[in-house]
């Protein structure tokens, strides 16, 4: 726990991560898809954004807070939905992760392959906004009684994910025999008894797998074969209306890249945008969401919420994704390798080092809100 208190950012954290976890499981947070220029290039691409800012504002009074989905959260930033946390820590997952939330005044989005219920999550996180991410199911029956559970649990926003309806190529995973839940073999075991602390965890823990599905059966498959088999590749715009309908609240499409996709979700009825690559887990040599937000922004007008995300490490780049045109940013990887060196304390860790980012970046920057941030502050150097 001394390695996690003592990070000073999320690299410490990322770093401890892979001191405790066997290598199948490390790389599948840390990896992408194929060659992984998306992977990198998202981190990269906010050094080419450099910034400029106004002299002598008193910045005793910063306001770090935002709305997601209608609802005033403490940072501008919150939890992204992401598939089975207690991969990374066996005996919580998902309520290590809601219960940091809860403490920092942000937002949980619960992941479809979440690995704790609908139900537990909100438990510990009962005072701050909540919401559910979809995937598009071969069958509709399973996603309607998922979106009842999550009402009568008090979510309130619904988040449906059209970026994966096939699988990217993760090529980690399968070079490192990696599946849901983990399998030891003989590619494996060399990887598992490496780890024991971790190994401990698994063994003294309940059972991984979609905690919600009870009646889905993941059959050891990796996360690719699991969206293969169980997703539904033949989504289209004509079927966005029943999911808008049947949830009837604050909607999100996630995934969306290009201006024309952005402005018809709008028209469809969705109340936010949510501008993503996959933390490059889907389509290799993407281009960064940094770059895209600006004519998104310009397509949906200023009245649309727009979520973004994709390689935030550092406080800088949550402001920079806001100055682009975003009025909230999602977490996924930052608060993983929290989560994974430290459990609820490593997540705690990961979003303080973000908070404090933020705080002193707009201090600096001499903007006392972040609801004032704009593009004007920050310029293309690359």
């Amino acid at each position: 726990m001394s390695r996690v208190g003592n990070a000073i950012n999320i690299s410490d954290l990322r770093a401890a991560a892979k001191r405790r976890l066997p290598r199948m499981v490390f790389d599948y947070i840390d990896g992408g898809a194929e060659d992984e220029y998306t992977l990198r290039g998202s981190v990269e691409r906010f050094a080419d954004y450099g910034w400029q800012w106004n002299s002598l504002v008193d910045s005793s009074q910063i306001d770090t807070s935002c709305t997601v989905f209608g609802q005033t959260i403490a940072q501008p930033f919150f939890i992204s939905p992401t598939a089975a946390s207690r991969l990374f820590h066996p005996r919580k997952g998902e309520l290590a992760v809601a219960a940091a939330a809860q403490k920092a005044g942000i937002a949980y989005s619960v992941s479809t392959l979440g690995s704790q219920t609908l139900e537990d999550i909100a438990g510990v996180a009962p005072d701050v906004p909540k919401f559910i991410q979809l995937y598009v199911w071969k069958d509709r029956g399973i996603v309607r009684d998922f979106m009842a559970r999550a009402k009568e649990a008090g979510y309130t926003g619904c988040i449906l994910t059209v970026d994966a309806t096939v699988a990217g190529q993760r090529e980690r995973d399968p070079r490192n025999g990696f599946s849901v839940p983990p399998k030891i073999n003989r590619k494996t075991a060399t990887q598992a008894l490496a780890k024991p602390g971790y190994l401990l965890d698994m063994l003294t823990s309940s059972k991984i797998g979609p905690a919600n599905f009870e009646q889905v059966d993941t059959g050891g498959r990796d996360v690719m074969g699991v969206i293969n088999e169980l997703f539904d590749p033949t989504m289209s715009w004509k079927d966005l209306d029943w999911f808008i309908n049947e949830w009837g609240g604050p909607f999100a499409v996630k995934g969306l890249s290009t201006a024309e996709d952005a402005r018809r979700t709008v028209d469809s009825g969705a109340s936010t945008v949510w501008v993503s690559n996959h933390g490059g887990r889907q389509i290799d040599t993407s281009v960064p969401v940094i770059d895209l937000l600006p004519e998104i922004r310009e397509a949906v007008g200023a009245g649309v919420e727009i979520i973004a995300d994709g390689g935030v490490r550092r406080g800088a780049h949550v402001l920079k994704l806001i100055a682009r045109g975003a009025n909230s940013v999602a977490l996924g990887r930052a608060y993983l390798f929290g989560l994974a060196a430290g459990g609820e304390v490593g997540v705690t860790r990961a979003l303080d080092i973000l908070a404090a980012d933020v705080r002193r970046g707009l201090a600096l920057l001499g903007v006392n809100r972040v609801a004032d941030l704009d593009g004007r502050l920050l310029r293309q150097l690359r």
